[in-house]
Formats: structure tokens, C-alpha cells, sequence
């Protein structure tokens, strides 16, 4: 394989390239079989201000891994890079994905999420690359108190980061049925681990009480998340290159972690040995989805994927690195 993979000094996208180059985690390392030849890497990222170069610190000196500081929407760069690298797949992360920023803000995320995936199918089309969307959950909407996501539900978005995904969602759907342009989909619930900004709730959570500050609860606190370790959900976009057949398949990747987001805050509470009233409750956000939970039997079935890490086990591996590695937050 030869990759391109665009947001890669971003949380998720920095995890799936230290995965394909083999310095995952040292717990999980040899559980992560990356059976097909991985011959280039190349990592694109515009650096904006939830990404770094650190991220990508473990593969630095790997001759299979090359960065390059750049746009998605620059069409002339990724087309120069496809042809100068020789890649056969594009993988893309990038993306703005804070659904607060977008509440306030739709602008950047309808030209990365949108535009920044259509120069990107364009240049995959006229290189005749595989292409592979990374998505999430929120495309879905939201749930009641049962039921799960599966792959053949309506995309109902509820906010401006997930309408925009959504929207990326279609047109790589579209180039498959309008060009056959070989590509996929991959679906995910919400993601935490190491190197995750701390502009999210768990990282969030983690630095505030390392820091001696309160965290923000939205609402009452009981809105469900379904979480998945970010390595976990790695291996399961490098098992759909694998083996999907790349007819615009879509696979959902859920962490069969099922929390109310009050119940994180206390397990997180309780790992970093404080207690309750650490905890403040904050006005709920705007259109605020009430439970994700997603249906991973495609995935199961289809890529024989599972996640390999428990939930407690993850979130306890994640505290250590928040605690060990504060330069890196507090920079």
C-alpha cells in the first residue's frame, strides 16, 4: 500500500499512521496485525490549532514516512503528491470536527468537511486512487433510550459539524455511483485516548481535575455516548482497506461502551482520585443529541473486527498518558 493520508496530525489521524508503521500502543502493539505491505505513508496536514507534528513524534526517522504541511482543498499540492509518491489509496481524516465551533461557526467546516472531500474524490478520480472517508455517528441523528445506528438508516444531522459530514458522506457515495471511483465509508462512535486536544470532553475532563479545575457537564449529564478506543477504531478502517470491496460499502465502528456522559465524569473522578464537587453542570448545548449507540455486526461480520481494548482499561491507559505527558497538553 500506498497511502496518502490527509489530516494526519490530528488525533485519529496520527493513531492510524503510527498504527500502520507499528508504534501503536505497547499494550495493544502486537494485537494490530498489519498483514499488507505498507510501503509509503505520506501525511498531509494544514496544522490547524487541534493538530501537531508531535503527534507523528513515534514514526519520525521511519524512511516509509514522509509530512508535508498542506490543504486538502489544494488540489494542485495533493495531485503533485499522489504522482510524486505513487499512491493507489487516500485515506482522509481531516477534518473540523468540534460540534461547538460549528454552533457558532459553520463556515470552515462546510470548506474542509465539504469542499476539502470534493478536491479530494476529484483528485482521486483523475489518479484512479481507492478512496476512504472517515465519518462518524452524528450522521445518523439521534436515538432514544433503545436502539442502535445501522449502516442502511437516513443521514438526519442535527448539527453543523454533522450536517457537513453527512454532505461528505453523499458525494463520496455519488462518485461511486456516477464514476465507480473505488471507495468506502467508515462510521465511529466517539473516540478517546492519547494525544486527543483538550478541547474534548474526556481530555477535557482529565486536564481540568489533573489542574485542580471544575468540569463541565452539559445539562442533567445523562446523554449516552457509545466510546471507542481511538486505536480500536483504527484498526478497523485499516481492516475495511483490507478487505472491503470498495463499492461505496459503509461499516459502522462502534466501542460497545455504552456511558451517560455524568457516569464518565465520576469514573474519571474517581481514577484521578477526586471527588464530586469537582463537577459543574453547565447550560446544555443547542440541539443536543440525546444517545448514540451503534450496530458493528457489519463490521464484526463482514472485516472480522473487534475492539481489542475494555473500557475501563482504555480510559485508565488514557489518565496515565494525560498525567505523563503534560508538556504535551499544556502546550
Amino acid at each position: 500500500m500506498r497511502l496518502l493520508v490527509t489530516g494526519s496530525a490530528g488525533f485519529i489521524g496520527s493513531a492510524f499512521v503510527r498504527m500502520l508503521l507499528g508504534k501503536s500502543s505497547p499494550q495493544k502493539a502486537s494485537q494490530y496485525e498489519i498483514s499488507e505491505t505498507v510501503d509509503k505513508v505520506v501525511s498531509l496536514d494544514i496544522l490547524s490549532y487541534a493538530a501537531s507534528t508531535d503527534n507523528l513524534a513515534p514514526v519520525e526517522g521511519d524512511a516509509r514516512h514522509v509530512f508535508v504541511k498542506g490543504d486538502i482543498c489544494d488540489a494542485e499540492l495533493v495531485g503533485s503528491l499522489v504522482d510524486q509518491y505513487k499512491v493507489d489509496t487516500i485515506v482522509n481524516f481531516a477534518a473540523e470536527s468540534h460540534v461547538d465551533r460549528s454552533i457558532i461557526s459553520s463556515h470552515e467546516f462546510a470548506r474542509s468537511n465539504v469542499l476539502g472531500t470534493c478536491s479530494l474524490l476529484d483528485v482521486a478520480l483523475k489518479r484512479h486512487c481507492r478512496f476512504a472517508q472517515v465519518s462518524t455517528d452524528e450522521v445518523y441523528g439521534t436515538l432514544g433510550d433503545s436502539g442502535s445506528f445501522v449502516e442502511t438508516m437516513p443521514l438526519e444531522p442535527n448539527s453543523p459539524y454533522s450536517a457537513s459530514k453527512a454532505a461528505a458522506d453523499c458525494f463520496v457515495r455519488s462518485y461511486f455511483e456516477t464514476h465507480k471511483l473505488p471507495c468506502l465509508i467508515t462510521r465511529c462512535s466517539n473516540n478517546y485516548g492519547p494525544y486527543q486536544f483538550p478541547e474534548k470532553f474526556l481530555p477535557l475532563t482529565i486536564t481540568n481535575l489533573i489542574r485542580g479545575k471544575k468540569i463541565p457537564v452539559y445539562g442533567t449529564g445523562q446523554n449516552v455516548r457509545d466510546w471507542l478506543h481511538v486505536e480500536d477504531h483504527c484498526w478497523g478502517i485499516y481492516l475495511a482497506l483490507a478487505k472491503s470491496p470498495w463499492s461505496a460499502d459503509v461499516y459502522n465502528l462502534g466501542g460497545f461502551g455504552e456511558v451517560a456522559n455524568i457516569d464518565m465524569a465520576k469514573k474519571l473522578i474517581k481514577a484521578l482520585g477526586k471527588d464530586e464537587s469537582s463537577i459543574e453542570f453547565v447550560e446544555d448545548r443547542k440541539g443536543h443529541d440525546w444517545r448514540y449507540s451503534m450496530d458493528s455486526n457489519k463490521a464484526q461480520r463482514e472485516l472480522a473486527w473487534k475492539p481489542m481494548w475494555k473500557l475501563d482499561e482504555g480510559l485508565a491507559h488514557m489518565v496515565d498518558w494525560y498525567k505523563s505527558n503534560q508538556q504535551w497538553w499544556d502546550s
